[in-house]
């Protein structure tokens, strides 16, 4: 022990006498060891650290299988199925994900709320204990249990001034008297996160197949994931017996850990950066090994007096690793401090999609899982970069390098074969995470080119919740669209004005149909489709073109049931017939109570791009609002906003004010998420900017580095080659000729670094494919590009310092030797 302070202090001190290669390592370092300490305090909350529930490893989301993969929504039916598979699973509890919300008729301005539909299992399940009153019991989790709540803890407090006499008083949520029974702990915390919670209250009778909430249940103690994929797919069968054509042929149920369910959609992109960011780190180390690979020529003499006084290899190895390894701990305190400025603009240029990172990344911060990953970091980085100048200089023979010192010779052949191939490993780095740049920026701008098939200018939209018995009927619901819209178009600057269950580019429910006159083969329908109820001007709000018979008009809300279905949809199911006035049945699949009467297709529209830019239109139907079943109304009500969408003349949010209003005169509604369409397109491209804007960040900064680490070679090279080319030159060698000879040495170096970049980025590109949109992993442009722009990058780093050198007079060289 005393020996290894001893080596610290000797290393402290000569860093010390070398404030300035100190200086540009530590920089080098902090930058690459703050990168990944930004990277991977998201990583750990995201991915690493488990559920905030007890026993999380066990908590399982039970999913529908198929062929095409798993889907994670159930019915209630499903549900009933699921919750009797007591040999294998516990607490087996239904949520929605509180789509509607809830108007708080508190005050004279409503407050919409954010609930959630849960099952009285669900408390248990989560560990939701009540700090005042009590949650759901199992009365009141059946049909007609009454109206309930319990309370969140955060609006317990915002709104109810943390009284606990709340317990037990009644409270109005959109028009409906609610008692309050219980309110939830601070520790608590669901994703999504929610206001308040109501009774689930599912019908165990029910024959409703639609697919509109989750169902999550905990294993039991010794029954492993397979055990119960294997008692699910035997459900499966017996839910086959019980509902004929309620599942295909080769669909059953499985279950999968509701953690890896959380974060499936952004793992591969979280560790895409992570290795990103390993990859800067690389490269930084191997600028620093360069450096020391320098710094050791100018004390080859001091080693190998020490090894002449009697010093063992081993020790100067030590001594020189204890050095680097100090150094890497000064760049770990540095970057750790890096770290946390980067974990917060990480954040801040967030999508807002990420899960559990919590409002504005509240859950992100240093722990000691991220200060060890930190330090562990800048201790295999010190081992990294100084191992290999810890080995060359301890070779340091003191004859040859007494004879060596009366000269500028430069350093050993071993040396300069060092920092070449160091070189080389920072170009295939940097080439590597350029091509990954550019594959995601050419998927930007793809999807930048996609045309959404709509207009979103000048296009302002909002929600307003019509959950509670007062518009469980259409009828209902239509009169308050119809004095809501009137009220929006007597407004100055508006347009036009629609409503609608769902916005393209955010989808909708899907439900199945059947052509009429048509025999089935597979199933209780030919197909599916997505379902949106409409007022007649929603298609002239977005400019969304009728490429085939008629629009919907005025006569529809009181006329026969009619459809109008996208062009995706009359191409996969009438080809090159004409789907005009063939008549489908919408919602057989959801079982008798919610089959529709059969409806003409009066009309075909343009596509649009409803899931999303990166996703091909898929077989759309829309009704009129009007001729919703009330069945459909109820249920829909009950999870899901009706949409709003006013096209104005003038900026949209400058008629924020008399919009609202509008509303509050209509039926005293409150408006919630309002949002421009153009701001919803740029929303649903934000995670692919962000993953652009990060990996190209990173892959600046590897050029960079690389380019430094290339001229900080050459320009070392020529240095110690002062003499020779004093020498060439005045025997008259051409400058030209030499300039030449030096470029084209270090355009070897970057020829051999980019060939090996290539060859990996060919093969870890692919890890990129569920990234990319119209581009493959292997895009011949943007190899070729990036080849050309990092060959182009190297010929500069490479020509400057040999023109440099080259423009000294060579009496001046043969002098300074």
């Amino acid at each position: 022990m005393e020996t290894l302070a001893t080596d610290f202090k000797q290393a402290f001190r000569m860093l010390r006498k070398s404030p300035g290669f100190t200086a540009t390592a530590v920089i080098a370092l902090a930058l690459g060891i703050g990168a990944n300490t930004a990277i991977f305090s998201v990583i750990n909350t995201v991915l690493l650290k488990p559920l905030a529930f007890p026993e999380p490893g066990r908590i399982v989301v039970l999913m529908n299988s198929s062929p095409q993969g798993t889907f994670a929504a159930a019915s209630v039916p499903k549900y009933n199925i699921w919750r009797r598979q007591t040999q294998v699973l516990d607490d087996v509890s239904a949520y929605d994900t509180g789509g509607p919300g809830l108007n708080l008729n508190a005050t004279d301005h409503p407050e919409q709320l954010k609930g959630i539909h849960v099952s009285y299992e669900f408390f248990h399940l989560f560990g939701a204990t009540p700090v005042a009153g009590r949650t759901f019991n199992v009365a009141e989790d059946r049909p007609n249990g009454g109206n309930v709540t319990v309370l969140s803890n955060g609006l317990w407090r915002r709104r109810f001034a943390s009284d606990p006499a709340i317990v037990g008083k009644t409270i109005s949520l959109s028009g409906e008297p609610y008692t309050v029974i219980g309110v939830l702990a601070p520790q608590f915390t669901f994703d999504p996160p929610a206001d308040l919670y109501l009774p689930f209250q599912a019908d165990p009778n029910s024959t409703n197949q639609g697919h509109y909430f989750r169902a999550a249940g905990r294993l039991k103690a010794g029954i492993s994931l397979g055990a119960a994929q294997a008692a699910l797919n035997l459900a499966g069968g017996e839910f086959k017996r019980r509902y004929a054509n309620a599942l295909g042929p080769k669909d059953s149920f499985t279950v999968e850990p509701m953690q890896e369910l959380l974060v499936s959609n952004v793992k591969p992109a979280l560790y895409v950066l992570l290795g990103a960011v390993a990859c800067v780190l690389l490269i930084a180390c191997a600028n620093v090994a360069n450096l020391l690979l320098a710094r050791a020529t100018s004390r080859s003499r001091e080693i190998a007096i020490r090894s002449a006084l009697g010093a063992r290899r081993s020790r100067i190895v030590r001594q020189l690793l204890t050095e680097s390894v100090l150094l890497g701990m000064i760049g770990g305190v540095v970057g750790l401090g890096i770290g946390v400025v980067g974990v917060r603009a990480l954040l801040a240029v967030n999508p807002g999609n990420i899960p559990r990172i919590g409002p504005e990344g509240a859950t992100v911060h240093l722990d000691w899982t991220v200060l060890g990953f930190t330090f562990l970091l800048s201790l295999v980085s010190g081992v990294l970069f100084g191992l290999v100048p810890a080995l060359h200089a301890s070779r340091a023979d003191l004859n040859s390098t007494l004879k060596e010192a009366g000269t500028r010779s430069g350093s050993s052949l071993g040396q300069n074969r060092a920092r070449g191939a160091l070189v080389v490993v920072e170009l295939a780095l940097a080439m590597v995470l350029l091509i990954g740049a550019g594959l995601l920026i050419r998927t930007f701008s793809e999807l930048h080119s996609v045309v959404p098939g709509f207009d979103p200018r000048n296009v302002l939209t909002m929600e307003t919740s019509l959950a509670g018995g007062r518009y469980d009927k259409t009828t209902a619901i239509f009169q308050l669209t119809r004095d809501a819209l009137e009220r929006l178009h007597a407004i100055p600057g508006v347009e036009s004005a629609a409503a609608s269950s769902y916005l393209p580019l955010e989808g909708g429910l899907g439900l199945g149909f059947r052509i009429e006159g048509r025999p089935l083969t597979d199933g209780p329908d030919h197909g599916g489709a997505s379902w949106n109820y409409v007022t007649w001007r929603f298609f002239d709000v977005f400019k969304i073109p009728i490429v085939r018979g008629r629009g919907l008009t005025e006569r529809d809300d009181s006329g026969p049931p009619v459809v109008l279905i996208n062009e995706a949809m009359a191409k996969r199911y009438w080809k090159d017939e004409n789907p005009i006035g063939h008549r489908i049945i919408i919602g057989g699949g959801m079982g008798p109570d919610f089959v529709q009467a059969p409806r003409e297709i009066v009309g075909v529209v343009a596509d649009t791009r409803d899931g999303g830019l990166n996703n091909d239109p898929a077989p759309a139907t829309f009704i009129p609002l009007s001729q919703v079943p009330d069945s459909y109304m109820a249920l829909n009500n009950r999870f899901m906003p009706l949409t709003w969408l006013v096209r104005t003349k003038v900026a949209p949010f400058s008629l924020s004010a008399p919009v609202q209003q509008a509303f509050q005169d209509a039926g005293g509604l409150a408006v919630a998420h309002l949002r421009t369409m153009d701001q919803i397109v740029v929303q649903s491209t934000a995670r692919d900017q962000f993953n652009t804007l990060l990996l190209g960040t990173f892959a600046f900064f590897a050029i960079l580095l690389a380019s430094v680490g290339l001229y900080g070679l050459i320009a070392y090279s020529v240095e110690q080659r002062t003499l020779e080319f004093g020498i060439r030159l005045a025997l008259g060698a051409d400058t030209g000729v030499l300039r030449n000879m030096i470029v084209r040495q270090a355009m070897v170096l970057a020829a051999i670094g980019i060939a090996i970049g290539l060859a990996a980025a060919f093969g870890l590109t692919r890890l990129l494919t569920t990234l990319l949109f119209h581009v493959k992993p292997t895009d011949p442009i943007i190899f070729g590009s990036v080849a050309t722009l990092l060959g182009t990058v190297a010929l500069l780093a490479s020509y400057l310092p040999a023109r440099r050198a080259l423009s000294i007079d060579a009496a001046m060289a043969l002098r300074h030797e």
